[in-house]
């Protein structure tokens, strides 16, 4: 059986070094920035980097969008999710 997304949401969490969530919730700042380092993407060096950049930065580095530019910003689907554990090294197994 496929995971869900918030299964999916835990295991990339657990896999960057952060806590599984009981309540279906969106990555905070923090998770996104953690999903960045595990991914080695480099983000903005003060922190500055908005919760909407991050997103691109990880979509671009994982291969869903060609650059950051062209990567969307909005909240990730379960594709994305998907790609992300992948990336991370997570195993979406539950």
């Amino acid at each position: 059986m496929s995971p869900t997304v918030q299964e999916l949401q835990n295991t990339i969490r657990v896999a960057t070094g952060r806590f599984e969530r009981e309540i279906k919730a969106s990555f905070t700042k923090e998770e996104l920035q953690a999903i960045c380092e595990a991914l080695g993407v480099g983000v903005d060096e003060g922190g500055r980097s908005s919760t909407p950049q991050m997103r691109q930065l990880i979509r671009a580095h994982i291969g869903i969008a060609e650059s950051r530019e062209a990567a969307d910003d909005s909240t990730f689907r379960k594709a994305d999710l998907q790609a992300i554990a992948d990336g991370v090294g997570a195993t979406s197994e539950s």
